[in-house]
């Protein structure tokens, strides 16, 4: 309702009578010495009360432990297109296709223009809160037989009409409302950097699931390989049975030896379709087999050496890395919310308009009204609620600064392991390598010599079983190889950069991929991966500040 009476008028008429502004510094001082923030604290924070957010340390190794070793490099790298140094044009294409498709990705930009409206809504709040029209048309009654109820000259039933505005502004003097848009700015670059987190998962992804595709096809040809060879050693075990000169055992053994790869074979081609389902997914495609558009291809060859970098440019590159800082970020303004609770509240409040009983009288000048003034309000006696509120606030920090500094140390971790795989899948790749070619060429030899009845044909079991386990592993370790490189890029923080690049340079040699088939009942609104979801410049290490326009 609107109010018709003058706010605190002793008050406005004691301040105009002596004018002493001295009194408005000590009573400045008084309520300051009654918080948790000092008055010179309290100024050298942009009249704030609360921490000014400083980042926190964070746990960086000096060196890779590997670093000193052949087929590592620490110079700083460009890592925006890590996935071309396989020069593998399928996979630059499906990369690409994944990134202008991928639901999670226009998921984690959706969230992005939530932050924004957020944090739009919390610089709302630094402008007067309330800002309302009103219109009320009413017949009332007044009662005649309550407690000193005038019995003459009173009209006890009566219209009113009213209509105006009103507007109500906390004066943000303590920095609540800039608190809550430095913690609203934060939690949209914490959105931004989980994009781009987003980004880094996804590539990295696709081109594990094409390298495990890539390793199960030439696991199968090795198995077929083999197949052919068990075959021909059965068949040289039933021979020699039926002519007398051969064993059962010989025939059984050769038998299931021929079966356990028929097994295997199977067992691959499970988790063949598995990897094509889970990069259909990835490409934001529904499953179907992809298998006849990728086509036959050899598992990626990998360069001779990675580039790495320091330890401390994770820091600036990883966007994880920059989420969790941001979080805490976020987190120190909300103690600085918390804390202006414990001070009291400036609000101007103020409303005009027109009130009349007659209604053809609203608009007349003498049916004016208004009034405005100043309110305070402190909450006081709170029982150790505000100060227990800002501990809370506080806990909540120090648990976002050992977020950060504990994803910091996986984040090493990550690396390291990457590098060891890397380095040591090659070692055992060669070692591997010369097995095979041995045992290939006892497999061989031991076919031609089967045909003669004189020939143990347990060790043709034996060395065509060897032969098996052998080409497997070597494929397995061909294809360590490339995870291993990519579980290095992925670590690294790289491939994020993707956003920033024109579309038309994406990739260097497309080739065809999977296509898109259209997805039943898109909604048309859905969040594209580019453009709106993340509109700001980045260097090829870091993304630089937060979203320009909001």
């Amino acid at each position: 309702m609107l109010s018709r009476s003058p706010r605190f008028p002793a008050l406005c008429r004691l301040y105009h009578k002596n004018k002493r502004p001295s009194l408005l510094f000590v009573a400045l001082a008084l309520t300051l010495s009654s918080g948790c923030t000092s008055v010179s604290e309290y100024i050298h924070n942009g009249f704030k009360v609360g921490p000014n957010y400083q980042k926190p340390p964070a746990p960086v190794a000096s060196e890779w432990i590997d670093s000193k070793s052949r087929g590592v490099n620490t110079a700083s790298a460009d890592l925006r297109s890590w996935w071309a140094a396989f020069n593998d044009p399928v996979l630059n294409s499906l990369v690409d296709q994944a990134y202008q498709q991928n639901l999670d990705v226009r998921t984690a930009g959706t969230r992005i223009l939530a932050a924004r409206a957020q944090r739009n809504i919390a610089a709302g709040n630094l402008f007067p809160q309330l800002q309302e029209a009103f219109a009320d048309i009413s017949h009332r009654a007044i009662s005649g037989t309550v407690a000193n109820a005038a019995t003459t000259d009173v009209v006890r039933f009566f219209d009113n009409n009213a209509v105006g505005l009103n507007l109500a502004w906390e004066i943000d003097f303590w920095g609540r409302f800039r608190r809550a848009v430095e913690a609203a700015d934060a939690e949209l670059d914490a959105t931004i950097e989980n994009y781009d987190d987003v980004l880094v998962l996804l590539i990295s992804e696709v081109a594990s699931n094409y390298v495990q595709i890539r390793v199960f096809q030439q696991r199968l040809k090795y198995v077929a390989d083999n197949i052919v060879i068990q075959t021909e050693l059965v068949k040289q075990a039933e021979d020699r049975l039926k002519a007398g000169a051969g064993r059962k055992i010989d025939q059984a053994q050769m038998r299931s030896n021929l079966s356990d790869t028929l097994a295997l074979k199977e067992q691959l081609e499970i988790g063949l379709r598995l990897a094509n389902n889970r990069l259909c997914v990835l490409l934001g495609i529904p499953v179907r087999d992809l298998l006849s558009e990728l086509g036959d291809g050899v598992i990626p060859i990998t360069p001779p050496e990675v580039a790495v970098g320091m330890p401390a440019e994770l820091l600036r590159r990883r966007p994880d890395l920059r989420r969790a800082e941001r979080l805490v970020a976020a987190q120190s303004a909300r103690i600085g919310i918390a804390t202006s609770n414990l001070y009291p509240r400036f609000t101007l409040l103020g409303s005009i308009g027109y009130e009349a009983q007659n209604f053809g009288d609203l608009f007349n000048s003498k049916s004016f009204i208004g009034d405005i003034g100043p309110s305070i309000h402190w909450d006081i006696l709170n029982y150790g609620r505000l100060v227990n509120g800002i501990r809370v606030q506080d806990a909540l920090f120090q648990t976002r600064v050992c977020d950060y500094q504990s994803a910091v140390l996986r984040a090493g971790r990550e690396v390291e392991d990457g590098i060891v795989q890397f380095l040591r899948a090659q070692t055992q790749t060669r070692q591997l390598d010369d097995s095979a070619k041995e045992a290939k060429i006892a497999a061989e030899e031991a076919v031609v010599l089967s045909k003669d009845v004189k020939f143990d044909l347990n060790r043709a079991f034996v060395t065509s079983n060897f032969l098996v386990g052998q080409q497997d592993k070597l494929a397995v370790a061909y294809g360590d190889i490339a995870l291993g490189l990519i579980q290095v890029y992925k670590a690294l923080g790289g491939g994020w950069q993707i956003r920033c690049a024109p579309a038309d340079v994406v990739q260097e040699a497309p080739m065809p991929a999977p296509s898109a088939q259209p997805m039943p009942n898109a909604d048309a609104r859905m969040a594209p991966p580019m453009g709106n979801a993340a509109p700001r410049a980045a260097s090829s290490d870091a993304s630089p500040g937060r979203v320009a326009s909001r």
